[in-house]
């Protein structure tokens, strides 16, 4: 999305433990993105698909179901989840688009560890249908799914609110189902979306210490500034990066006894 996000994973990678980073393939920093991920072989790279509200890889004309008037892709996400359920052009533009999104990312060599999509917009039944069909085609063996226990989260941080309403709930579990049947690889479950862009070192911590056994991912946008060009108003990009370099948090890690890795160390 930005150089200020490439420096900060590059930092978490190697004086952290961040141990995976997921590409914007039209993003706008995606050459310098794609640059320090080749250098820095132990980091695993996935596709970010971002389907709302960033800018698409195809030209605007191709896809005017899908943008606005300022050829990006739109940010009203009710009305155009009902667009794709009524509208067989705007499904056939989104398949494209993440078709263009794959291909982009192949282009770039790197090994494809994962898979997810910017806003979790795959939730959405017909987008996450279209998302394994055209991932399946182009290698891809792990989604990510938006779950994230509410007993563990709180066991965490006791002080923030829900992270999902129970139709996303829903939506969730309808993805988990889908991507297991598809012989997908997803972990047990995803931390920080209840505080995503406010993760703090003693968070992070928290989450670390609190684990149950199996294939978690923790969930962090780090960056070294908190004001950027894409960047979400409220979220704490320095304070982010921060956790993940805290000695603390190095040290919780290790004492948890837990490998990091990506999504295909998590077979």
């Amino acid at each position: 999305m930005a150089r200020e996000v490439n420096e900060a994973v590059e930092i978490a990678h190697k004086q952290g433990i961040l141990s995976a980073a997921s590409l914007m393939t039209a993003g706008r920093a995606v050459e310098d993105a794609v640059g320090r991920a080749r250098s820095m072989p132990r980091l695993r790279v996935g596709l970010h698909l971002a389907l709302t509200d960033a800018w698409p890889a195809l030209p605007a004309a191709q896809i005017p179901d899908l943008v606005d008037r300022a050829g990006r892709l739109r940010a009203d996400l009710a009305r155009l989840g009902f667009d794709l359920a009524v509208s067989r052009a705007a499904r056939r533009q989104m398949r494209a688009e993440i078709e263009a999104q794959f291909a982009a990312f192949r282009a770039t060599g790197l090994p494809l560890d994962h898979v997810n999509v910017h806003q979790h917009y795959h939730l959405h039944p017909i987008v996450a249908a279209i998302v394994i069909d055209v991932g399946r085609a182009y290698g891809m063996s792990a989604l990510r799914v938006p779950h994230e226990p509410r007993d563990l989260a709180t066991r965490i941080d006791a002080s923030s609110g829900s992270s999902h309403r129970a139709v996303e709930r829903f939506c969730a579990a309808l993805v988990r189902r889908r991507t297991k049947r598809a012989g997908l690889r997803a972990p047990d479950g995803v931390i920080g979306l209840r505080w995503s862009g406010q993760a703090t070192a003693q968070r992070v911590r928290a989450a670390l210490e609190n684990l149950p056994p199996g294939f978690w991912e923790i969930y962090l946008h780090p960056a070294t500034e908190d004001v950027f060009p894409g960047s979400a108003p409220g979220y704490r990009y320095k304070q982010e990066l921060a956790a993940l370099i805290d000695p603390l948090t190095i040290e919780a890690l290790r004492r948890a006894g837990l490998c990091a890795g990506g999504y295909q160390d998590g077979a």
